[in-house]
């Protein structure tokens, strides 16, 4: 199998993945959170490596260190949601749970007025154990393995 084979599997699971998030958004009524959203961007970025290994004459090996840089961002981020969603660590204050201890009530007020209506900090959606995010971060390495293999390819 050639490099533009496992770019072509590495893109196409990308779009797969975001096609996917799109379809439990707007099919099955679940909205994302701050973070939901940040994981989907490396997969767009990595989708247009793609393409663009195949358009524009740069040595594929350029699009294949892209192409896993992208997926290992987007598993990053993944992880990273994970380890909120579990409370191993904080997350952004602007969409996890946050301490009401202390505030007055016109802050109180304020912080649920301007809280998201999705937040970071509770699973919406999980499978065999593990949560949308968990499964992009495992998803997205394994396309970070078929970029690297596209690499070796080259």
């Amino acid at each position: 199998m050639s490099a533009r084979f496992f770019i072509a599997l590495a893109a196409g699971g990308s779009a797969a993945v975001l096609l996917a998030a799109y379809g439990f958004q707007h099919l099955g009524g679940l909205a994302p959170c701050k973070m939901c959203l940040w994981q989907r961007w490396p997969h767009a970025a990595a989708i247009l490596i793609g393409v663009l290994a195949f358009v524009v004459p740069v040595g594929t090996r350029v699009w294949a260190v892209l192409g896993a840089l992208a997926a290992l961002v987007t598993a990053g981020i993944g992880l990273y949601h994970v380890g909120v969603e579990q409370a191993w660590w904080k997350g952004p204050s602007s969409c996890s749970a946050q301490s009401i201890g202390g505030l007055s009530t016109d802050e109180l007020l304020d912080q649920i007025m301007s809280a998201p209506l999705v937040r970071c900090d509770e699973i919406a959606w999980s499978f065999a154990g593990l949560s949308m995010a968990g499964w992009n971060a495992v998803l997205s390495l394994g396309l970070a393995v078929i970029w690297v293999m596209a690499f070796r390819k080259a």
